[in-house]
């Protein structure tokens, strides 16, 4: 089974390649898909970020690359026939913010999201948390 994981990554975390390294180990091949978030002002060029995942994903043979910066996630599911995508979840608040586009995608193409609980020891790490720190001076 195929299943997608699609997100920003902008930056990619070491959350993401949590998700991912768990991912993995639970399907036949996951397709990582930098994706255009309209809410999100992009910090890294595309290509970048694609960089970035490849060596985030090195050893696993079963992980592929890719991007999809126009339509929505059901289009590119339904282009490379795939029914499954992987959302990792920190807590509460992206919970809420997840499941209506689960419903949503369930009810446009009938894709199924998998959850996948970050781990305690990550859970704190946010793209945006990442990109604010990388901006301060410390000591």
């Amino acid at each position: 089974m195929r299943a997608l994981f699609p997100g920003s990554f902008d930056p990619v975390t070491r959350g993401h390649q949590d998700v991912l390294r768990r991912a993995a180990l639970l399907f036949d091949e996951v397709v990582v898909c930098v994706m255009f978030n309209s809410h999100k002002t992009g910090r890294f060029p595309v290509m970048e970020r694609l960089d970035r995942l490849r060596a985030a994903a090195t050893g696993l043979r079963n992980v592929t690359i890719d991007s999809h910066t126009g339509g929505l996630l059901v289009d590119y599911c339904s282009r490379v026939g795939i029914d499954v995508v992987i959302r990792g979840v920190r807590g509460v608040a992206d919970l809420d913010y997840e499941m209506p586009m689960a419903r949503m995608n369930h009810e446009l193409a009938g894709v199924e999201t998998f959850f996948v609980a970050a781990d305690p020891a990550l859970a704190h790490i946010s793209s945006s948390l990442v990109t604010a720190m990388s901006q301060q001076d410390l000591p």
